[in-house]
């Protein structure tokens, strides 16, 4: 049965517009995307394969070109809107977290600090320099390492919080496992980041992990 033959309430465009994208599934979005099925098959009987196929929307988003490709479905044009989908919400949450306000709700944070790191294959370590008002100054990327970890140097913050003159600062990182727990390590550097910058009377707020889920929150969850 085509979807054009399905209940309004059943339908992932319709559904959307009537209840909002956060009641759809990940199925439902991902057809709305393709627009499409192929024969035999709705775009979101489509979708459900696709998904099975790469273990979940997630490793979906951070599939290669190859891997995207070779489905399927799939193809260089959807491989080509897929990236700039992921690009303008990047964009996005960059344009949001720009704005001269005050970071104190760490849901916002939280927001950017996903779109820009959670669909890397690489880890990647993040610091939001802060006014004495926390008001973002600066979201640098500072540290890129292999697929296991990055090399992290506190004097290396040191020196770019001087840069900046920055009085707080947020640090996160993601974890390309999908896993959002610290390790032994992220606890221990974080550790000797505070007591670097405790010399030079300059705060870290928090620290997020980024993963498939929930981001981890150090201050969230008193490890600050």
């Amino acid at each position: 049965m085509s979807i054009k033959d399905w209940p309004d309430s059943m339908r992932p465009r319709e559904k959307l517009l009537g209840q909002g994208a956060k009641a759809l599934s990940d199925a439902e979005l991902l057809a709305i995307f393709l627009r499409t099925g192929i024969k035999g098959c709705s775009a979101v009987e489509l979708a459900q394969r696709l998904l099975v196929s790469f273990n979940g929307l997630s490793s979906l988003l951070k599939a290669s070109e190859q891997e995207f490709c070779q489905e399927l479905g799939l193809g260089p044009a959807k491989y080509v809107q897929l990236q700039a989908v992921l690009e303008m919400s990047r964009r996005h949450y960059q344009h949001q977290l720009a704005r001269p306000v005050t970071l104190t709700n760490s849901s916002a944070t939280a927001d950017y600090l996903t779109a820009q790191l959670r669909d890397l294959a690489y880890e990647v370590f993040m610091v939001l320099y802060l006014d004495n008002q926390h008001r973002l100054i600066c979201a640098q990327e500072l540290f890129r390492g292999t697929i296991n970890a990055a090399n992290v140097y506190p004097r290396e913050i040191v020196r770019e919080v001087i840069k900046y003159n920055a009085a707080a600062i947020i640090l996160s990182h993601n974890h390309p496992s999908g896993i959002a727990e610290p390790s032994d390590a992220d606890r221990r550097i974080t550790s000797r980041i505070r007591e670097a910058l405790s010399l030079i009377d300059v705060t870290v707020l928090d620290h997020f992990i980024i993963g498939s889920n929930t981001p981890y929150s150090f201050a969230d969850h008193g490890l600050l």
